[in-house]
């Protein structure tokens, strides 16, 4: 039995390491909210700013295509099951959320 040792970007780059993330955006006056889930946030953040004032979708409607927070899960239910709970939650309580981990709600760049 052979073991081979590879560091995590490695691992990740070979896609044996998957993650989740459920997220927040922003519009730039920061007075709209969008929670979301992806496996690659990157992506879907620039289809989010792709889409930035198309009526289609919420985000587009209303310009939230600003990153402001976000989690990572091992798997896609965790992220799912995230989502909801934060999706439940007021728009104060998303706030404090928010601001937990990036008090001044600056914008993030994924």
């Amino acid at each position: 039995m052979f073991l081979i040792l590879l560091d995590a970007k490695v691992i990740c780059e070979l896609e044996i390491c998957k993650m989740y993330f459920t997220y927040i955006t922003t519009n730039p006056g920061k007075n709209a909210l969008y929670v979301g889930m992806t496996n690659n946030l990157k992506r879907r953040i620039w289809e989010h700013e792709a889409n930035r004032g198309k009526p289609e979708t919420f985000a587009g409607r209303y310009y939230c295509y600003k990153l402001v927070y976000f989690e990572t899960f091992k798997t896609p239910m965790e992220a799912i099951v995230r989502e909801d709970e934060i999706k439940d939650m007021s728009r104060d309580e998303k706030i404090k959320l928010i601001k937990s981990k990036n008090p001044g709600m600056n914008f993030l760049i994924p």
